[in-house]
């Protein structure tokens, strides 16, 4: 099965800011149910059991963290998403690596949408700019262990098993 642990996240102005980078890209953008900080992608694995019993020892956040900005993976840009600030998830990304967890690759955001093409870049620059600094949402406090399955209309995340406050 595909796995990642992962903290849920809301942005509060989820709908407008797809509607206002909708003219100026093509991509796929998640259900905002589905919006999550990942910590650490599994990816596939016969049996959940070793991770879970390593997620029980970790201390969820200590509250709600704020999301501020917007920024881009790749170039030319593949992924949007909303920047967590990395000092704010440290002592959670030392609790990770303490119970042996790979933590090189962990960037804090949440993925907003997967571009497949830039039609604007004037436009994308300008609303990038826009929502620089700007607090869009928050992850909330809670870490879990996700099943994730691939179908054409995207993928199903099922929740295994969360830690929380």
């Amino acid at each position: 099965m595909r796995l990642f642990i992962a903290s849920p996240a809301i942005i509060e102005n989820y709908t407008s800011i797809r509607e206002q980078f909708s003219p100026a890209l093509r991509g796929k953008w998640p259900n905002a149910a589905m919006l999550h900080l990942t910590w650490v992608f599994l990816g596939e694995e016969p049996d959940p059991e070793p991770f879970l019993i390593r997620l029980r020892t970790i201390t969820p956040l200590g509250g709600e963290t704020p999301l501020r900005s917007l920024g881009t993976f790749g170039h030319p840009p593949r992924i949007l998403y909303a920047a967590a600030d990395a000092s704010e998830l440290s002592e959670t990304r030392r609790a990770f690596e303490a119970t042996g967890f790979d933590m090189s690759r962990f960037r804090p955001h949440v993925t907003l949408c997967r571009i497949k093409n830039i039609t604007d870049k004037i436009t994308f620059g300008e609303l990038e700019e826009k929502y620089r600094g700007k607090i869009l949402g928050k992850i909330l406090p809670e870490i879990a262990l996700y099943q994730s399955t691939l179908t054409d209309k995207g993928p199903i995340y099922k929740k295994l098993e969360a830690v929380t406050m």
